[in-house]
């Protein structure tokens, strides 16, 4: 069968690179056509028709500002559904972009599938009845997206969580300070994240810590996307070392880290390395996002343990004081560093245990067989 797979920022392209391998499993005659970054190309062996890079843009303000480039990538998608018209859609998270591809899909006839569910829950909630009608099938990766699902009369599949999948499948480097030229001082992980915008506005705070912690080492986690020469502008002189694609080396190396809210905070977590989570962007979408978000936390550790299990700074709170003194209390304080870690284990309690790339595949050949 032919899939055609839309993942449009980096973690949805780790977790569509894991689909792909396990739906080759499932089934041998597999074909792939994707929307994706560089893991996907990977474990396609496809060159990806629009790159993750084109296509990550975060915040009401910076969606605007790219209208045209969004209008055009969709444009670039619908046109070539219609001429491969594939087996399924696979649609992961990126739901402003990936739902009016859906509505596209099924116009054309086409069975489509969801994996990693948008986060409906947090904001704008009437979009479960696009996706009741849009989407055939829904595989979650949240414990609580069941429940709220249920709700609205929808059924869905709960597969688990894929990066467990990814962290258990990972091969760990065991010369990671020596290969990139790291002292034996401890490590201070700092991932800005995966879009421009977030590295533009948290990187200048977390690079100022280096003046705070001289007994540490601070390493910045690059995204694929990009290359030193933007970290570099905001790194100047500072002795502050890059890694690209080792941020589980990184992160399985470090004392603390200092996190972009998003899906970091949760791998920073099961790899059990006490965090503060971060957040910092445009003003006005800022002030949007306070308006109509309605959950109580950002980071995807509080959210599903439902009460606040690492510290959140958001906006004016983000700043290199208030970061470092927070990362203070993760290294000095055994305490709070013990309670940290102590919430770690309700947080793995809950998410079960790995396997979810391989459930999903199951789930989407038997569907597709007509099995269901």
């Amino acid at each position: 069968m032919n899939y055609y797979i839309i993942a449009g920022e980096t973690s949805g392209d780790l977790h569509g690179a894991n689909l792909i391998k396990a739906l080759k499993k499932e089934d041998p005659e597999a074909t792939f056509r994707i929307v994706g970054g560089d893991q996907m190309q990977a474990a396609s062996g496809e060159q990806a028709l629009i790159h993750t890079s084109e296509m990550a843009f975060m915040g009401f303000v910076e969606v605007i500002k790219n209208l045209g480039s969004i209008a055009k990538n969709l444009k670039k998608v619908k046109a070539d559904i219609q001429e491969v018209m594939p087996d399924t859609l696979i649609l992961i998270d990126f739901p402003g972009f990936n739902l009016k591809v859906a509505e596209f899909a099924k116009k054309l006839g086409l069975k489509v599938c969801y994996y990693i569910s948008p986060k409906i829950w947090a904001w704008n909630t009437k979009r479960v009845y696009k996706i009741k009608r849009l989407v055939d099938h829904m595989f979650c990766i949240l414990p609580f997206e069941v429940k709220f699902y249920k709700q609205y009369h929808y059924p869905v599949d709960y597969v688990g969580n894929p990066l467990l999948d990814a962290i258990s499948a990972y091969e760990f480097q065991p010369n990671f300070r020596e290969k990139n030229g790291l002292d034996n001082l401890p490590i201070i992980a700092l991932l800005p994240g995966s879009r421009k915008m977030e590295i533009e506005h948290l990187l200048p705070e977390m690079i100022d810590l280096y003046h705070r912690f001289p007994g540490h080492q601070l390493v910045v986690a690059g995204a694929p996307n990009f290359d030193i020469s933007l970290y570099q502008r905001y790194i100047g002189n500072y002795p502050i070392s890059v890694v690209f694609d080792q941020t589980y080396d990184l992160l399985k190396n470090a004392e603390a880290a200092v996190v972009a809210s998003g899906t970091a905070t949760l791998e920073a977590a099961l790899l059990r390395v006490p965090q503060v989570v971060v957040y910092k962007a445009n003003p006005i979408s800022v002030m949007i996002a306070r308006r109509v978000i309605k959950v109580r936390f950002i980071s995807l550790v509080n959210l599903i343990n439902d009460y606040l299990s690492v510290i959140e700074l958001i906006q004016k709170d983000c700043t290199t004081e208030t970061i470092g003194d927070e990362l203070g209390r993760l290294i000095s304080n055994k305490e709070h560093r013990a309670s940290v870690l102590e919430n770690y284990d309700v947080l793995m309690e809950k998410m079960g245990t790995p396997g979810a790339s391989e459930k999903t595949a199951k789930l989407i050949v038997k569907y597709l067989r007509g099995e269901d």
